[in-house]
C-alpha cells in the first residue's frame, strides 16, 4: 500500500485536466455512471481504492498538513470503492466511485469558472472541493441526500489543500436513474436535477445544454439522396445524418458528441453488455496520446517523472449502482478489469488494487 507524497499530491490538485462523464441504463434495469480521466499524468499512489465503513476523515484540512479542523471529523457511514489515493496516514480521497447503497459520482475539472466561498455559511459544515466526492459517498445513500448535503448542510470553501484550490464540478447518479450536476461559480451554487446524463468541463452545464440547440439537425438516419437544381445523387457513404457533429477534443465538442451518442446508442440488455457499449461511447471522447498538447505540462517531481506534454485518456471507469462493481480500462491496457464492492464489505481497512497499466493480451496459439 503506497501513500502519496505531498509533492505528488500537490501536482495532482494544482494541474488542469479534461474529463468526460456519462450515465446510462440497461434494459434489465441496471444503472451505470462512468468517466474518462483525461490528464498528462496519474499521481503516484492512485489506484482503485476501497473505503470501509467507519473510516475517519475530515471535510476540511488534513492530518498530512496538520491543518485538519476537529469539528469537521466524520466516520464513513457507507463503504465505497473508486479511483483515488491515500493521504498519510492512510486517509482515502476518491476522485469518483460507488458506495454500498448504489450512489455513484465523481469530480471533473471546471477551469476558469469554479468559485467557492471564503467562509462557510452559518450552521453549515466547511467542505473542501477535493473532499466532496469522498464525503458524499461516505454519508449519502441517494442523489436526494446529496442534494440536501450540498444545499443545506455544507458550504464549499476556498481553502487550499496542499497549496492549491482545484477548480471542480461534480456529477452524481443512483438507482433511480436521475443524474445531477453540482457547480459553484461566481453567481453561487447551482444544482441541476434530472440532467441529460452528460458532463464534460467548462463552461457550465447550463451553457452546454443550450449549446445543443446549435446541433438540432443532427440525426442517426442517413440521407439517401441529395438533389441540387434537378441533379439527383445517390448517397455513397454512411453517417451523413450526423454531418456537422464536432470531432475535436474540446469540452463543448465532447459534450455534444456524448449527448448525441447517449440519445441514439442502442440500449444494452444486460450490465455486461452496457459496460461494453459505454466503453465504446467513451472512446468517442477519448484523447489519443499526441493529439492534445498542453501549454503548461507542469514541473515533474521525483515521483512524477512520467509527466507528458500531452493530455490523454489515462483511464476509463464505469460503475454499476445495482451490482456495485467498478469496471476499468487504461490507455495501456484495454482489457476490462473489475472489482466488486460486495466482496470487500467485511474488510475494516482501506484496500487498493493496482490499475495494471501494462499491455495485457490474450494470446490464442492453438485452435479450439
Amino acid at each position: 500500500m503506497k501513500l502519496q507524497t505531498m509533492d505528488s499530491a500537490r501536482e495532482t490538485l494544482a494541474a488542469q485536466a479534461g474529463c468526460s462523464a456519462l450515465s446510462w441504463e440497461s434494459e434489465d434495469g441496471k444503472h451505470l455512471w462512468g468517466r474518462n480521466m483525461d490528464f498528462n499524468r496519474l499521481a503516484e499512489g492512485t489506484q482503485i481504492t476501497f473505503v470501509p465503513r467507519g473510516t475517519p476523515y475530515y471535510t476540511c484540512g488534513c492530518e498530512m498538513e496538520h491543518s485538519a479542523r476537529p469539528e469537521t471529523k466524520h466516520d464513513a457511514r457507507y463503504a465505497a470503492i473508486g479511483t483515488g489515493l491515500l493521504f498519510p496516514p492512510a486517509v482515502p480521497v476518491l476522485y469518483e466511485g460507488v458506495n454500498e447503497k448504489g450512489l455513484m459520482g465523481g469530480q471533473l475539472y471546471f477551469r476558469g469558472f469554479a468559485h467557492y466561498e471564503a467562509e462557510p455559511r452559518p450552521g453549515t459544515l466547511p467542505l473542501q472541493p477535493p473532499f466532496l466526492v469522498s464525503h458524499c459517498l461516505a454519508q449519502c445513500a441517494s442523489v436526494e441526500e446529496v442534494v440536501k448535503l450540498v444545499q443545506e448542510e455544507s458550504t464549499l470553501v476556498s481553502v487550499p489543500l496542499l497549496g492549491a484550490v482545484p477548480p471542480l464540478h461534480w456529477s452524481f447518479s443512483d438507482r433511480t436513474g436521475e443524474t445531477i450536476v453540482i457547480e459553484s461559480d461566481a453567481d453561487g451554487l447551482h444544482l441541476y436535477r434530472n440532467t441529460i446524463g452528460v458532463m464534460t468541463n467548462s463552461p457550465g452545464y447550463s451553457w452546454h445544454r443550450t449549446n445543443l440547440l446549435a446541433y438540432a439537425g443532427l440525426r442517426d438516419l442517413d440521407y439517401d439522396t441529395v438533389e441540387y437544381a434537378g441533379d439527383r445523387q445517390e448517397q455513397c457513404f454512411s453517417g451523413s445524418g450526423a454531418q456537422g457533429l464536432p470531432g475535436d477534443w474540446s469540452s463543448p465538442s465532447r459534450f455534444v458528441r456524448l449527448a448525441f451518442l447517449r440519445k441514439h446508442a442502442v440500449q444494452a440488455k444486460s450490465e455486461e453488455e452496457a459496460v461494453t457499449r459505454m466503453l465504446h461511447l467513451f472512446e468517442s471522447a477519448a484523447f489519443p496520446l499526441g493529439a492534445v498538447r498542453v501549454s503548461e505540462p507542469g514541473e515533474p517531481t521525483a515521483l512524477d517523472a512520467d509527466i507528458l506534454p500531452f493530455d490523454y485518456t489515462i483511464y476509463t471507469a464505469i460503475y454499476c449502482a445495482e451490482s456495485l462493481c467498478v469496471y476499468w480500462t487504461t490507455y495501456e491496457n484495454q482489457r476490462v478489469q473489475c472489482a466488486d464492492l460486495h466482496h470487500l464489505l467485511h474488510r475494516t481497512e482501506p484496500v487498493q488494487f493496482d490499475f495494471a497499466r501494462r499491455p495485457d493480451f490474450l494470446f490464442r496459439t492453438q485452435a479450439e
